[in-house]
This record gives structure tokens, C-alpha cells and sequence, in this order.
């Protein structure tokens, strides 16, 4: 069976479309969450407030919440006669439920704690002397952030970044249930894995989706490691 598992190393149709749009999907998620990431990793270290806690609750939630809860909750809130999602298509024209993006969104959703996580515990390593130092030489709040504790914190941000991309590529549940399995629209990774189990004589092509779904884990775990390490090493030079 071994042998016979990448007897062709090309890869097949299913394979270069779920692979496609795993990469796409993921790209997005993490990039769509990294500004409200770093905006609440920031107030979870550097600040003190009532409901501290509860926001820090909440933020985690999704590390506990079935990943199905989590899809239908996006599903009441951003589908198409949801919440938000009905003003969303009426007035902005923007559907989210069974698209590609609401598959983006529900990466985000999933891997947003690790990414805050990341982010928070980097700017509570960062030395707030020299950020009073640059306020001191008349640098404003913005000015120390981006130039003094953001490049301070980059190694944790860049590992969270690379931690949350891989977590969106191996995202099922609450995929599934927001935005369904539709080939070509939806249908990632986990999801072709899925597809294919379904039917009679897919485990051959089952198998070939799991090696490289696990190459794909390993690869953004050690790029999260060797980013990280490098990074800190020049600062510290």
C-alpha cells in the first residue's frame, strides 16, 4: 500500500483545487485577522479594566466551543437572513454563507485565539523601559508602537501569524457547517478528505490527502519555529 500511495507524484484535479483553495482560504483568514489580533493582544497585556477577564474568555472561546457550534453560531450571525449577514447582502451586497470568504471568515474565527495568544505573550516580553524611553524623547503612543514594541514583538507575531494560517488549513467543522462542501467554492482539504471517504474506493485518494495535509502541518510548524528563532537572534545581535 505504501508503494502504491504516490506511485504518481503529480498531483490529481481534487487534489491541486482542494490544495488551491486551502492555501487561498487560510492566506485570507490569517491576514484578515492579524489587525483586530495585534489590536486585542495589546489590550489583554498592556491594559487593565473591568471585564478584563470576560474578554479574555471570550477571545478563547472557540479553543472550546465544538467547532460545529461554531459554524452554526456564524451561520445564524452571517448568513444570508442572519443577524448581520442579511444587512451585509441587502446593503453592501456581500454574501459570506457558502462562499469562499465565509470559509475565510470561519478559519479566522477558529484560529484567532492562537494568534492573540502569540502576539500577547511577545509584547508582554518586550521591555516597557525602552518604550518610556521613547515617549520621554517626545514619541507619541503611535510612534513608540510601530517603531519601538511592533519590531520588539515581531518573532512571537510572525510565529502566530504562521500558527494561524496552519490552523486555517486543517479547519472542518465549523467550515463545513457555515459554508457547506462545494467543490471549487468550498471544499478545502478537510473537506476533500471527507468527500472522498464518503465514497466507495476513495481511501487510496483519502490517504494522498492525508500526507499532505500532514506535510503541510510539519512545513508551517518548523517555518514557525526557524522564523521565530532567526528573528530573535537579530534582535538580540
Amino acid at each position: 500500500m505504501p508503494e502504491q500511495l504516490f506511485t504518481n507524484l503529480s498531483l490529481t484535479a481534487l487534489e491541486r483545487e482542494a490544495l488551491g483553495l486551502s492555501l487561498w482560504v487560510s492566506l485570507w483568514s490569517m491576514l484578515g485577522s492579524l489587525p483586530p489580533a495585534l489590536a486585542v493582544a495589546f489590550v489583554l497585556a498592556r491594559r487593565r479594566f473591568p471585564g478584563k477577564t470576560l474578554l479574555d474568555g471570550l477571545v478563547h472561546l472557540p479553543l472550546v466551543l465544538p467547532p460545529v457550534v461554531t459554524g452554526y453560531l456564524l451561520l445564524v450571525l452571517l448568513g444570508r437572513r442572519g443577524i448581520l449577514g442579511a444587512w451585509l447582502h441587502d446593503c453592501l451586497g456581500i454574501t459570506l454563507a457558502f462562499t469562499w470568504k465565509g470559509a475565510a471568515v470561519a478559519s479566522a474565527v477558529l484560529a484567532f485565539p492562537l494568534l492573540v495568544q502569540a502576539i500577547r505573550l511577545s509584547l508582554e516580553a518586550v521591555d516597557q523601559g525602552l518604550e518610556q524611553a521613547g515617549r520621554t524623547l517626545g514619541a507619541g503612543g503611535a510612534r513608540v508602537f510601530l517603531t519601538i514594541t511592533l519590531p520588539l514583538a515581531l518573532p512571537g507575531v510572525l510565529s502566530g501569524m504562521v500558527l494561524s494560517f496552519a490552523r486555517g488549513l486543517g479547519e472542518f467543522g465549523a467550515t463545513i457547517t457555515f459554508v457547506s462542501n462545494i467543490p471549487g467554492q468550498t471544499r478545502t482539504l478537510p473537506l476533500a478528505l471527507y468527500s472522498v471517504l464518503q465514497s466507495p474506493g476513495g481511501e487510496a485518494a483519502a490517504q494522498r490527502l492525508c500526507v499532505i495535509s500532514i506535510l503541510l502541518a510539519l512545513a508551517a510548524l518548523m517555518l514557525s519555529k526557524m522564523l521565530s528563532r532567526r528573528l530573535a537572534a537579530r534582535l538580540r545581535g
